[in-house]
C-alpha cells in the first residue's frame, strides 16, 4: 500500500476555523445521546453555535459530553428558557427561521436557495413531539427531508445532520474562527430567557 492510500488518522485533521452563519436551536431535545451527536455535527459541519432550548438536555452531562466527543467544550452554545422570546430575538438579529419538520405547509429540504440567505436559525424539534406548533406558525418556512421508506421521520441527530449539510453547501459568508480557547477554558454559559 502506498501512502497516498493510508487511513488518515486524528492527528492529520487540520481544524479549518470556518464557521457558517447558521444557528442550530433544539426545541425541547431530551435525549442526552442526541444532544451529543447534534454538537458534533455542528462541530464537523461549521454551525456557528447551537442554543439549547427549552428542556433541551444541557452540559454537563456524562453521556452528552462522551456522545459528543468533548465538542461541548468547543462549539458556541447559548441556553434559552423561552424559546418563543428567543425566536423573536433571533428574528430581529436578521435570521430566516426554518424548522425541520414534516407539516401540511412544509417543502423538500431541498427545495430553498440557502445561498440567498444571510443568517438562517435551523430549529430541531423533540424526539417525540418534533418542532412546537407555537414556532411552526411563526417560522418563515418549514422543511422537511423527503422519506422513501415506511416511517415518516427519523432520529433528530440524523435529520439535522443531513439538513445542515444540505443547507451549508449553498451558504455564504463563514463567519471566521471563534475564540475555542476561551470555551475550553470553561467560559460561563449565561440563561437567557
Amino acid at each position: 500500500m502506498s501512502d497516498n492510500d493510508r487511513q488518515l488518522i486524528h492527528q492529520d485533521h487540520q481544524v479549518s476555523g470556518v464557521h457558517f452563519p447558521l444557528t442550530l436551536l433544539l426545541d425541547d431535545v431530551t435525549d442526552p445521546a442526541n444532544v451529543g451527536a447534534i454538537f458534533r455535527l455542528a462541530d464537523a459541519l461549521g454551525v456557528e453555535r447551537l442554543i439549547l432550548g427549552g428542556e433541551t438536555v444541557k452540559p454537563p452531562n456524562r453521556r452528552l459530553s462522551r456522545t459528543s466527543r468533548s465538542t461541548d467544550r468547543a462549539v458556541a452554545y447559548d441556553v434559552s428558557a423561552d424559546i418563543n422570546s428567543c425566536v423573536v430575538g433571533l428574528r430581529k438579529q436578521g435570521y430566516q427561521l426554518i424548522a425541520l419538520e414534516l407539516s401540511a405547509q412544509s417543502v423538500d429540504l431541498q427545495s430553498l436557495d440557502y445561498g440567498a440567505m444571510e443568517r438562517i436559525c435551523l430549529i430541531l424539534g423533540a424526539e417525540q413531539t418534533g418542532v412546537r406548533s407555537s414556532l411552526l406558525e411563526i417560522v418563515d418556512y418549514s422543511v422537511h427531508i423527503s422519506m422513501l421508506g415506511v416511517n415518516s421521520s427519523m432520529n433528530v441527530a440524523t435529520a439535522g445532520a443531513i439538513a445542515v449539510y444540505e443547507m451549508t453547501r449553498y451558504l455564504h459568508g463563514a463567519v471566521g474562527t471563534p475564540d475555542l480557547i476561551k470555551r475550553i477554558e470553561g467560559e460561563s454559559r449565561n440563561e437567557k430567557t
